[in-house]
């Protein structure tokens, strides 16, 4: 199966956490933040969104900084998604 997402919704997949800080204490899973930095798997097409037509700026394969509390977590085929807004999205990764 593959997501497909409608109109300005994006689907994102969280990159690995850090499992060491800086000074090289090792964090167990529970202990770990979540990243908000995410690469794109899947873009909508865009179109018209509440009367106001949205093109859509991000492109798949792309890394992204989101907003913390954004979007939707799916599980599919034992893999994690998050599924956002472009809105949502705050940064592209370079």
């Amino acid at each position: 199966m593959k997501l497909v997402p409608l109109q300005d919704r994006v689907v994102l997949k969280q990159l690995e956490a850090e499992e060491t800080t800086k000074s090289g204490i090792i964090l167990t899973s529970s202990a770990q933040e979540k990243p908000q930095q995410a690469e794109i798997v899947a873009v909508g097409p865009g179109g018209v969104v509440n009367g106001n037509e949205v093109k859509m700026n991000v492109q798949v394969g792309q890394k992204v900084i989101y907003s913390k509390y954004a979007g939707t977590d799916v599980k599919l085929d034992d893999e994690e998604y998050i599924i956002v807004k472009q809105d949502d999205i705050l940064a592209i990764v370079e």
